[in-house]
């Protein structure tokens, strides 16, 4: 049978079970080892388990539970409120400024835990009451938090970038170092417009009155509660990139860093412990499976001839090598309107990734175009995570409408910022060049 209907058959295998309601790591594992099994026989599941035996053995799989555990315990530390009140000080008497605050409390929040849900969670808890209680817009506020939480994949620490580095095997130590810089543009590129749209229309997110903004020693006060965060933050990122740690080594440093910072604010107990231990299983499991899909979907497809048909086909996208990459960023972004992240990993990347280097980009800079992408479908309707993680905890006046339209202006910007490293790959590639 020709790669053409065998690809028409596959993908369509795929779609019809996932219609079904079937979870997707299963129909991708289960639909992979049947097509092996037609076309090259039992013998292609002798390669397929060689190859998951030897992620299995991979160092860094080991960063992802740590990551993870670290994650799961400075969400329930407090170290958000502490941060929350010292932007809510220092930002308060600007226009826009406790939504600013919440953009740079999230950029600082996903610097310590590396996944979205952790700080949209946290954030629209703590700074959307306060933010709609002095009269910001609705929509502002709930938008900023979505923005500002799905930097989480970016900066690094980042999951799904070891899962990234995992399925393709590049170093997640040059992803780490390649995510900084972007995440810190979007991040200032998100506040920027707040700041702009405060600006010209005040109502949106009016300055708090005198009385709420603090003396200088309270703003100075609450500067303490930057200190901890910081500290993690050095310890994980500043041993990655200074070389004296690995990843896996620099996340085994965070979990003490986060037990610590647990310990300072009066929450380390055996309970959150437990229940951490617990989350953090239960979702290292599925990531294991995932890794087991990844691979299963890998060798049935590269085994049809996948890499040398996708070349073909691309060949006859206008604009050449440029055209290619951006044909795929408008797949990425579709996809993530109706895919999980990790879905979208799964299938794209073992299909896209090859055409990429064999054009001659450089896979570390596709790598964070792709997470880029995953952050904006965590928050593009109809199926964004970050929309529902809002929807648990907003007021009950404000619809699922509101959410949608809430972040189509922060969506846009972060389109822009995407667009700017692509003209500019120097944004991504200086860093990882410069430490690595």
């Amino acid at each position: 049978m020709s790669i053409e209907w065998l690809t028409l058959l596959f993908f369509g295998a795929l779609l019809l079970f996932l219609l079904l309601g079937l979870p997707l790591v299963f129909v991708l594992g289960g639909v992979s080892i049947i097509f092996l099994y037609f076309t090259w026989g039992p013998e292609a599941f002798y390669m397929v388990a060689s190859q998951m035996w030897g992620s299995m053995n991979s160092f860094t799989l080991l960063a992802i539970p740590l990551f993870v555990f670290m994650a799961m315990i400075l969400e329930r530390t407090g170290v958000a409120n502490a941060l929350y009140r010292m932007m809510h000080v220092w930002c308060g008497g600007l226009r826009g400024g406790l939504a600013i605050g919440t953009v740079v409390i999230c950029t600082i929040f996903a610097a310590m835990v590396g996944i979205s849900g952790a700080a949209v969670v946290t954030m629209g808890t703590i700074a959307l009451p306060a933010m709609l209680e002095r009269g910001y817009d609705k929509k502002m506020a709930i938008g900023c938090i979505s923005a500002g939480g799905g930097l989480g994949i970016l900066i690094p620490p980042s999951v799904l970038m070891v899962l990234y580095s995992l399925i393709t095997g590049v170093s997640v130590g040059k992803l780490f170092a390649a995510g900084v810089i972007p995440g810190i543009m979007l991040a200032v590129m998100i506040a920027a417009y707040v700041a702009i749209r405060c600006w010209l229309q005040p109502e949106m997110g009016p300055a708090l009155p005198k009385e709420e903004r603090g003396t200088w020693r309270d703003k100075l006060l609450a500067l303490r509660a930057v200190l901890l965060p910081l500290v993690i933050v050095t310890m994980v990122l500043g041993s990655i990139m200074i070389g004296i740690a690995t990843p896996t080594e620099a996340a085994a440093v965070g979990v003490l860093g986060a037990l610590i910072s647990a310990a300072v604010h009066r929450t380390l107990t055996w309970a959150l412990v437990r229940e951490s231990l617990l989350r953090t299983m239960k979702l290292t499991g599925m990531i294991v499976w995932i890794l087991f899909a990844a691979h299963a979907f890998s060798s049935a497809y590269q085994g049809m001839g996948a890499q040398a048909f996708i070349q073909s086909l691309m060949a006859y996208i206008p604009g050449g090598p440029w055209g290619t990459i951006i044909f795929i960023q408008i797949v990425l972004f579709l996809l993530g309107m109706v895919l999980d992240p990790v879905g979208i990993m799964l299938i794209t990347l073992p299909v896209f990734l090859p055409v990429v280097t064999a054009l001659g980009f450089d896979p570390i800079w596709f790598g964070v175009l792709f997470i880029i992408n995953m952050e904006i479908g965590y928050q593009t309707p109809p199926f964004g995570f970050n929309l529902f993680y809002l929807k648990g905890i907003v007021p009950k006046d404000i619809t699922m409408g509101d959410i949608y339209a809430s972040v189509i202006p922060y969506t846009l910007v972060l389109i822009g910022g995407m667009i700017l490293m692509m003209i500019f790959p120097g944004l991504v590639t200086w860093l990882p060049g410069l430490v690595m």
